[in-house]
């Protein structure tokens, strides 16, 4: 980050309750990386490098988009460097940084690109040795699950183009000389989990998803990867 540009300053309790209640999730990631990391964040909308930038301002941020989405604060207070590119050409501008990250991050974003596995390849090859990789998108089964506010429908996001296949996923990142540190088809963090069955009745009703990523626990929507590249 260049100076000058603003860093958040990180709530200690609740970035440690957010990490112990969702181990596995993108914040926990972030926590687990050395200090001074190369971060790409592939898909960085919804206010994406504030978000990380808040967890680990000492992180060296790229994110890469195809398009200024939800962004709500300024980017570039955050990212040290924003790339903006159109969707036909975001796997082969991934491409062109190759063996430059120690780590990277797709939080939902594989599902909405055009040529899904040649993105992912590249995610890949961006990657030094012992670089990692965290990956999370709708689970297969989420294309029966309810209709509601705030996508637990696959179909629900009309934005979406590809519904991911995990097995062709596994055998790409594998492939590329990968190995699997953690998997979960449907992610479930029982806390979030046990507050989702609570709300449940509510979400019902109201068809829309509850806070905290709540419903999302409950039904298991999101399927989670965290992988390492083998030396």
């Amino acid at each position: 980050m260049s100076e000058g540009k603003q860093k958040r300053p990180g709530n200690w309790l609740k970035t440690t309750l957010r990490i112990l209640l969702r181990p596995r999730g993108k914040a926990a990631f972030l926590h687990s990386l050395p200090e001074n990391s190369k971060l790409l964040d592939a898909g960085c909308g919804n206010n994406s490098p504030y978000i990380c930038k808040g967890h680990r301002p000492d992180l060296f941020y790229v994110g890469i988009d195809v398009g200024d989405y939800n962004q709500t604060v300024p980017v570039n207070e955050y990212a040290d460097r924003y790339i903006v590119v159109t969707s036909d050409t975001f796997p082969a501008e991934i491409r062109m940084m190759v063996n430059e990250f120690d780590a990277v991050i797709s939080s939902h974003n594989i599902e909405h690109c055009d040529a899904p596995i040649e993105t992912l390849k590249a995610l890949l090859l961006s990657l030094k040795n012992e670089g990692r990789i965290y990956l999370s998108f709708p689970c297969q089964e989420s294309v029966a699950f309810p209709r509601r506010k705030g996508t637990l429908n696959f179909f629900d996001d009309p934005t979406h183009r590809w519904r991911p296949d995990l097995a062709i996923i596994l055998d790409t990142v594998r492939a590329e000389g990968f190995r699997i540190e953690f998997l979960a088809p449907r992610y479930r963090p029982l806390f979030f989990a046990l507050i989702g069955l609570f709300l449940e009745p509510l979400s019902f009703i109201l068809k829309r998803n509850m806070p905290w990523g709540s419903t999302w626990a409950l039904y298991g929507f999101e399927t989670v990867i965290w992988a390492s590249r083998r030396i």
